[in-house]
């Protein structure tokens, strides 16, 4: 398999914090990465750093630059504006011609299930249906690569099912996913890998069924455990 990102020993700071440490690994054409860990363990910054929103300090982070690759913040950012106009714009900014972004808004609107709600002020939906929302805007995009920051952080449960499987029609369509959760169930049912982060490093970088079996080290041993890393 190709690989479409690869770090190493990449390490990345906010003033004077070290939000992560000499951080390596790859992420393969296909796979489901899940990015896990504690509060403040570097999952989102990782995620940034990965879609080039920020730079390494030192070391190196390498991205396929022929891949499309689209992010979902953990907190869906909305316009006021209708739905339909939400995701019309992120294929307008593509280059698309208004009506053109406009039609290819509403096939994204009916792949995430929100067509009939397309002439909605945006603010309007519930968290659930402004993720999705978020999800069909990312999708205008055609992404090869697909970062997800908490995706379904905060969503009732009938939304976190909604939200999962997008997820997984994503990865049936032929995406690489990477996502940062804290939902260990919903890593289970989707990642093929798991990168468990602790203070910025990787303390364990596995196929999931190892990991959740054989955590490589005893600081993703202790999370596994619920002990604070």
């Amino acid at each position: 398999m190709s690989v479409l990102v690869r770090a190493e020993q990449a390490s990345v700071r906010f003033g004077r914090v070290l939000a992560l440490q000499d951080v390596s690994l790859q992420v393969q054409r296909g796979q489901c990465v899940a990015l896990i860990g504690g509060n403040g363990s570097g999952k989102s910054t990782l995620l940034r750093l990965m879609h080039g929103l920020i730079t390494p300090a030192s070391g190196t982070l390498e991205r396929d630059g022929a891949v499309r690759q689209a992010f979902v913040f953990q907190r869906p950012f909305v316009l006021r504006s209708s739905v339909l106009s939400n995701v019309a714009l992120a294929a307008w900014l593509q280059g698309q011609p208004w009506a053109q972004a406009k039609v290819q808004a509403l096939q994204a609107l009916r792949e995430v299930g929100l067509h009939a709600l397309a002439q909605r002020q945006a603010r309007t939906l519930s968290g659930g249906q402004q993720q999705r929302l978020t999800f069909a805007r990312a999708l205008v995009a055609q992404p090869e690569l697909l970062l997800l920051d908490e995706p379904t952080a905060s969503l009732s449960p009938q939304a976190k099912r909604e939200v999962e499987a997008l997820m997984r029609q994503c990865l049936e369509r032929g995406m690489t996913v990477v996502f940062a959760s804290h939902n260990l169930g919903q890593v289970k049912r989707l990642a093929s890998r798991v990168v468990c982060l602790d203070a910025g490093r990787v303390v364990a970088n596995q196929a999931t069924a190892e990991f959740f079996t054989e955590p490589a080290t005893e600081a993703a041993a202790s999370f596994l455990r619920g002990e604070t890393l």
